[in-house]
Order: C-alpha cells, then structure tokens, then sequence
C-alpha cells in the first residue's frame, strides 16, 4: 500500500480549504499539424498512460483521518474516460486556445476516479494542434509532470535539462556525502570531524533558514491588488524567449537561468502594478520559489519532491541590471541561509508523527488567512530536444500552475529544446492584464540581452 506523503497530502488540504481553489497543474504541447484521427491518438495515448500505474490509481482515503491516503487500483479503471476531444473555436488563436486551457484547468478532478485528465486540442491557428495534461498536485511536482508529459511522446522518454538541478547532483540534503564508509582506521579521527563539523553546519544553517521562513509567513506583505480571495475562474497566458537570449546574459552578467527568470518576472510584477495604479514597495512581492531536492535517480517517479525559498523579488528597483542583480544576491542569500534544508527537515518530521495529527492541524492553517506570500513562481526543466507526438512535432509546451491561498497568481518556468516558456495562471477578476505580464516577461528578457551585447 503507497500511502501519500505529508507534502503530497498537503496539496488535498489546500484545495479543501477554499471551494474556488482546483489544485490541479499542467502542460499544453502544441503540435504541428494537422491533428491524426481521434481514434488513433486516443489508442495511442491509452496504451501509453497504462505504462505509468499512477494513472491506473485511485483515491483511497481513511476516516477521521486515522491513516494517510492511499493509492488503490482503479477496478473500473478506462483510460477513455479521461481523453477528451475538443476544438477551437474559427482561428484557433493564442487567445483562444489559452481561454480553453483556463476553463479546464479551474475545474476540479473527480477524486472518485484517477486524478488526471488528458484533452486533444484541434483548429489551433497555422495548422496546429495541441494535447493538454491536466493532473492532480498530490500526484506529482512539476519535474513528475513533464517526465510524464514527455512519456506520452513517440520516443517513450527524453533527455531533459532536470540533469542539470543541483539536487540530481548531490544527496536530498544538498550537502557532500557524509555517509561513505572510511576502512583505514588512521583516517577515522578526521572523518568524524568532517561528519560532526558538516551536521553542525547544516543544522545550524536550518534554524536561520526557519526563522527566515516564518518571518516571511507572518510578515504580512504590502497591501496590493496582487493578494486578496480568488474567485473559480481563470485566466491564462503565455511568454516564451530564446534560450541563446537567456544564456548569454547568464554568461555576461554571471548569473543563473533562475535569475534572469525571476528578474524577468520582477520587471513585468512592477509594471503590473504600476499599471494598476500603485506603488511597488520593498514587501510588494514575497515569492514562493520552489526548489526541487529530486534526485537523478528519482526522476521518473511519480511523487512530490520539492521545498521552498521565500525570497522578496525587488520590484520597489526600477533598473533592470539593479534588479537582476539583486535577484542573484536575494537567491543566494536565502541559499546560504539554508531554507530549503529548513523545510526539508520539517517536512521530514512531520512525516514522523501521526497522520491525523498532522492532517487536522494542516486543514486548520489552510483556513487562516495567508497575507505573507503574495505569488509563486516555480522553474520546471523540460526536454532538451523537440518531441514527436503521433509522428508530429512538438512545437511549444507550456507550463500550467494552480494557484490557491489567497495569490491570485502564479508563473511556472520550463525550458523545452531551444527556449524558455513561462505559464501564467490569475484570477479571472483579479487579473485582467494577463497577457501584459506575459509581454512584459518577454521585453524584461529583451532588455537585458541588449544590455548583455551592448553594456
């Protein structure tokens, strides 16, 4: 029996808590045409998703909570049920297809079925079209999803950029190996000191990085429309810039493709609400950064393995290298500082104690009103080369977040081949100018790569 763990039960607490809330994430692929036979697509797609026995799996939960939930076989399980067909209406543009995505994505999965859902997408413009994923946050993180995504292709499987996180390169605790067996005895006084020194080091990194995180949780962030109840509907839009753009303002200025990202984002978050009529204040934007701490071993299983930085992105600065820079310096400082150990040490202990402990005082803090945090902004590595769906080129895939506790909107980050794709989820009363924090996403990238080529 695989029971959920406290992070991934978690993400059912918080859909409970706010009836307007689906936590449910995704990714659209658009494909180049024209769309195959539904009935084909639709045997192709079944007989793939049988290869992951998450997608067979229902629901199971206990009552009053004496154990977690688990994940049972589905006895009735059809893989039909869960592929749709749709199409857009004449055009199919971005416009359209975005407004489809929105309207699947804010309803929530039947939790009496398995929890994912798979749409195909035909009349998108230029002769595309697409395949949307939609699957439960419980199931898996970002990193689960796209592997999954990735699955359903010709190929089976990809080579993606998740390589490249820092947690497939060393242990879950982000530090070098203390476990290693030492056979010469003479060499024993020395691995000792090494083991306590490094332990000390990082438990007492974890208690700043804690005190950081709580401060940022309580802290209540400047009053803005960005935070406030979000209502059931959504809107969605897109941004996508060159990767070669990316890369070399991180060769140029000596940062990471999360920098430039978060900078990006830092840069349209100002115009927003200078746009709306207000003032970005130091505290405007408290983000919730998720940091994956999965391994290269653990890839391609279907859980939820991150924790979290609460960095305040700098949208009270108005010049793009100030606020780039400021980003590189915010990141490492709550690296350092040692958050995500923070949160992995507690998420840790929180497994240890009994469920029902746990669930219940997780269902009452959902229900508290969050004023601290007031977006997330979460970076998904996708595959380094173009995918074939059905024998037909995967031309875009666009990330999908949920959003939920009071932020009313919520930016996800995947680099697919060549470029970088930025997903954006708001409210739909909320955010009316979506798409300008798409393009202005896009002109904060531009402008720092001329800054990048010409300084």
């Amino acid at each position: 029996m695989e029971r959920l763990s406290p992070l991934d039960s978690a993400f059912l607490e918080a859909e409970d808590s706010d009836r307007h809330v689906s936590l449910a994430l995704g990714a659209v692929a658009v494909m180049d045409g024209p769309m195959p036979e539904f009935d084909s697509v639709g045997a192709a797609i079944a007989e793939r998703v049988a290869r992951v026995e998450r997608f067979r799996q229902v629901l199971q939960v206990h009552r009053l909570d004496l154990g977690a939930p688990h994940w049972a076989v589905d006895p009735t399980f059809d893989p039909h049920r869960h592929i749709h067909r749709a199409a857009l209406p004449h055009g199919g543009d971005d416009q359209a297809l975005f407004r489809f995505v929105a309207d699947v994505m804010e309803r929530r999965l039947d939790r009496d079925r398995p929890l994912w859902e798979c749409w195909t997408i035909e009349g998108v413009a230029g002769g595309h079209w697409a395949l949307l994923m939609k699957m439960h946050h419980c199931v898996a993180d970002g990193i689960a999803t796209v592997q999954m995504l990735a699955g359903l292709s010709d190929s089976g499987s990809s080579d993606t950029f998740a390589t490249d996180i820092r947690a497939s390169r060393v242990d879950a605790a982000g530090d070098p190996d203390v476990h290693g067996a030492v056979l010469n005895p003479l060499e024993w006084p020395g691995a000792l000191w090494h083991v306590a020194t490094t332990l000390t080091d990082t438990a007492s990194r974890s208690v700043a990085g804690a005190l950081q995180i709580v401060g940022g949780l309580l802290n209540p962030a400047a009053e803005s429309s960005l935070t406030g109840p979000v209502t059931t509907m959504r809107r969605f839009s897109a941004a996508h810039v060159r990767l070669r753009d990316v890369e070399r303002i991180q060769s140029r200025f000596d940062v990471t493709l999360n920098d430039v990202a978060l900078a990006a984002i830092t840069s349209s978050y100002r115009d927003a609400l200078i746009r709306r009529g207000e003032e970005p204040q130091k505290t405007s934007l408290r983000t919730l950064v998720p940091v994956s701490v999965r391994t290269s071993d653990a890839l391609n299983l279907t859980d939820n393995r991150v924790s979290l930085m609460l960095p305040l992105l700098p949208v009270d600065k108005d010049d793009p290298l100030e606020q780039l820079q400021s980003v590189r310096h915010r990141l490492t400082r709550s690296k350092k500082a040692g958050q995500r150990e923070a949160v992995s040490i507690f998420v840790t202990a929180v497994g240890a104690l009994p469920f029902a402990l746990t669930a219940w005082a997780a269902r009452a803090l959902m229900r508290l009103p969050q004023r601290g945090v007031v977006t997330v902004a979460t970076n998904v590595p996708g595959p380094r080369r173009r995918l074939k769906i059905m024998g037909c080129r995967v031309a875009r895939i666009l990330p999908i977040p949920p959003i939920a506790l009071q932020l009313r909107t919520g930016i996800a980050i995947l680099s697919y081949a060549d470029g970088l794709y930025f997903g954006i989820t708001a409210d739909y009363d909320a955010a009316p100018d979506v798409d300008e924090l798409a393009r202005g996403i896009e002109q904060a990238v531009g402008r720092l790569a001329v800054l990048a080529e010409h300084p």
